[in-house]
């Protein structure tokens, strides 16, 4: 029987934190071996699951010896250059899915796919990786179309646009053989004056507890197309995410792509 994939988490005390481990109990693909939690917390030497048991696992700021090979990273940007810096240290492929992310580190990232296995996703589900899929075609089929980008979050999320927002503007933009950084527009107010042709505009809602919700709209002369995704829970990222570790343990240093885990073909962009 092949041994199971030991995983560590990063940012186990979140939502997604919180989801992983609960998903990773019931896998017999995989073993939790660590759930890392940021230094100070008061998590810290709390055992998982209450009530306790001898041996049983708790929240941890250091890896140890956990003999991982896998890192689960869904903390903050902030927290993102710790959990890197350890899959380097120790050799462990990486999974992220922590957006709001500088230049500086995704270049870090780039630069750390050299010695690791890397895949970072805005989106861990498998209706998003579709919905980024028919948008490249849509786009690029319909060049002269305008695109509108609505998200909908929570009260607590702290970035915006989302990273599943901005990599769906980056998908549309490709398609038509453009950088997002050159077309897009995050904000309207006031006398605005007409739309910029090629524009791709972002509109973003936060409230409640809404787990998320990706709308884009095509507009053409006197007719439009509208693709949507809303995620009921955020157990489908979590499941996402682990597919992606179990197919990621053991594969070279790159920088891969969720796609490439669902064998999800991409789009040619017009050339």
């Amino acid at each position: 029987m092949t041994e199971p994939i030991r995983i560590a988490i990063h940012g186990a005390a979140g939502r997604m934190g919180r989801s992983l481990i609960e998903l990773t109990r019931q896998d017999a693909r995989l073993k939790l071996a660590a759930a890392l939690v940021a230094p100070g917390s008061t998590l810290e030497g709390t055992p998982l699951v209450s009530p306790a048991v001898p041996g049983a696992l708790t929240y941890s700021t250091r890896l140890g010896a956990a003999g991982a090979r896998v890192l689960v990273d869904f903390s903050s940007a902030g927290g993102f250059d710790r959990a890197l810096a350890l899959c380097v240290e120790r050799g462990m492929a990486l999974i992220s899915g922590t957006t709001g992310l500088s230049a500086a580190q995704w270049a870090a990232l780039d630069a750390a796919s050299a010695h690791i296995a890397v895949l970072h996703a805005a989106n861990f589900s498998l209706g998003i990786s579709l919905l980024t899929r028919l948008l490249r075609a849509a786009a690029a089929a319909l060049p002269d179309w305008d695109i509108e980008i609505l998200e909908a979050h929570h009260a607590r999320k702290e970035d915006a646009p989302s990273g599943t927002a901005l990599a769906l503007g980056e998908a549309a933009a490709a398609a038509r053989g453009r950088r997002l950084e050159e077309v897009m527009q995050t904000a309207r107010h006031g006398q605005t004056g007409p739309r910029a042709p090629g524009a791709i505009g972002f509109a973003v809602l936060r409230g409640g507890d809404v787990v998320g919700e990706h709308g884009v709209w095509l507009l053409g002369a006197g007719e439009r197309i509208e693709l949507t995704h809303r995620a009921g829970s955020r157990i489908i990222f979590a499941r996402g995410a682990l597919e992606a570790a179990c197919w990621l343990a053991g594969r070279p240093p790159g920088h891969y792509t969720l796609e490439q885990v669902l064998d999800i073909p991409r789009d040619r962009s017009p050339t």
